[in-house]
């Protein structure tokens, strides 16, 4: 396995936990906006006729044949904060994403959004 250089050629393509385990697929990725490098990635889960998108940080994700591995558990994810598959993440919902993982959050100095999708 490798880092994932352009993790965006990536979507579509099944996401694992660090054991393997298939959460869903790779629907978009989010970056930092004070970096521009990839944070976060939305992965399309839930029944077929109820899909969702649920956010997971990619930082220290790899890939393999066909899929991205990341290293958060497959419940941890799927309990994540979510949107649907045809919406947008409301901007004040981006604290309880990183709350979610326990990761500090820090909106741009003059309040502007810290996920921009790409």
């Amino acid at each position: 396995m490798f880092e994932a250089v352009d993790i965006r050629e990536w979507r579509g393509h099944d996401v694992v936990d660090a054991q393997g385990r298939k959460i869903g697929a790779l629907e978009a990725v989010y970056v930092d906006t004070a970096t521009d490098r990839p944070s976060f990635g939305t992965v399309t889960v839930g029944m077929p006729t109820r899909h969702r998108l649920v956010f997971v940080p990619l930082d220290h994700a790899t890939v393999g044949p066909g899929y991205l591995k990341v290293t958060y558990d497959k419940k941890l994810v799927r309990d994540a904060p979510s949107i649907g598959t045809d919406g947008e993440l409301p901007a004040g919902d981006e604290e309880a994403i990183f709350n979610h993982y326990d990761l500090a959050y820090q909106p741009g100095a003059g309040g502007e959004r810290r996920l921009a999708r790409r």
